[in-house]
């Protein structure tokens, strides 16, 4: 494909209506109050959404969805992160994209429609405490139980687990991968224990699981569900690059303007160069980043190899997470000793990078998996 990008209309549109409703409705404010809050998140806002198509925007249009493309997606969440939004959107659409790909027709009848239009929210289980992305390394199993599932094992750092009403977990059945599909009325209020996290705009738990028994037919098995498991987690990867590459333009804004009113020896500190030179290269990360996540949405919307796509997500990740924390570290840096402090808005930005650098693995961890294509050895590219 051609190596040039750039939106076509449709695409702009969305791009630009996407930024334009949350620096309206998105403040720094209207930040901090969802994040003291029980939910994290505004529900009339997140109707909003959904009437205008969010919710469902990779979702097939016959299962209720918008049916757009991973570039439309990538255009929104990359908005979202320049205002530090939280919601439960990140969840949902991976939740939604998970059934779309291991689900039967049946499954996607009931379920999908609701997730596009915000009458369900849903979550994806993925994460252990091993801190591995690797499906190889699961422990989470489901195993058979007189015409029943029993199972066993927890999940941690559940995404909105919260506010979810549908949850899919990542486990093992009969030594393979599979995924549960749990309604939050089949899990018990004990099973959920909330978790504190960095990002205190973000909503988490860990799932425990032993005890739970459900029906043979909510478990989701086979090839499908295995490849179907590790795209949503290349995809998570490529929307976590999209938060941070809006979360390091969205500090850069921040930490230019204060650097434009900000009086120091009789001038604005933004003058000297010992401040420019620094900005500049945050720009530069901003820049690369961008470009990278586009690659990554734009192959992906075209079908490309799956193994140049896995690529071009890796290198966003790991560009996305070294430049949106390095804006954050200048930005919190030059806003001297203010920026250490819980008023500074800059430490929104700072918390949300700590989160997102590991979500989805690292930069390291993406590396380790790019020296693997590069360097041609098949067996490490081929696992997440």
């Amino acid at each position: 494909m051609s190596e040039m990008f750039a939106f076509d209309e449709e695409q702009e549109l969305i791009a630009r209506s996407a930024l334009d409703l949350l620096d309206d409705r998105c403040g720094f404010e209207a930040v901090r109050k969802w994040m003291e809050s029980e939910a994290g998140y505004d529900a009339d806002l997140w109707r909003e959404l959904a009437g205008l198509g969010w919710l469902g925007m990779i979702i097939p249009e016959e299962f209720g969805g918008s049916g757009m493309g991973v570039t439309e997606l990538v255009s929104v969440v990359e908005s979202m992160g320049r205002k530090v939004f939280g919601s439960p959107f990140l969840a949902n659409t991976l939740a939604a994209e998970l059934l779309v790909l291991a689900a039967d027709d049946e499954q996607k009848r009931r379920w999908l429609p609701a997730l596009a239009a915000g009458e369900m929210i849903g979550c994806v289980a993925l994460g252990e405490r091993s801190g591995s992305w690797d499906l190889g390394d699961l422990t989470a199993r489901a195993e058979d139980d007189a015409g029943q599932l029993r199972l066993m094992g927890e999940k941690c750092f559940v995404l909105d687990a919260q506010n979810a009403d549908l949850f899919l977990v990542a486990c093992r059945h009969e030594g393979e991968p599979a995924i549960v599909v749990l309604e939050r009325s089949e899990i018990p209020a004990a099973a959920l224990c909330v978790e504190r996290i960095v990002d205190e705009t973000r909503r988490s738990a860990r799932l425990r699981l032993d005890g739970l028994t459900i029906a043979p037919e909510a478990l989701l098995v086979g090839a499908g569900a295995t490849a179907a498991l590790q795209h949503v987690q290349l995809l998570g990867a490529l929307l976590v690059s999209a938060e941070m590459a809006g979360a390091a333009q969205g500090v850069m804004d921040l930490t230019v303007e204060y650097l434009k009113t900000r009086v120091q020896f009789g001038r604005k500190i933004g003058g000297y160069q010992a401040l420019k030179h620094p900005m500049v290269w945050i720009m530069v990360g901003v820049e690369h980043s961008i470009s990278l996540l586009y690659r990554a949405a734009t192959l992906w919307d075209a079908g490309e190899d799956a193994s140049q796509i896995e690529m071009a997500v890796r290198m966003s990740k790991a560009m996305s997470g070294d430049s949106c924390t390095n804006a954050v570290d200048r930005s919190i840096q030059f806003h001297g000793a203010f920026g250490f402090t819980w008023d500074c808005n800059a430490q929104l930005f700072f918390r949300r990078a700590q989160w997102a650098e590991y979500t989805f693995g690292d930069a390291a961890h993406h590396r380790r998996h790019l020296a693997g294509f590069l360097l041609g050895s098949s067996a490490q590219a081929s696992e997440y």
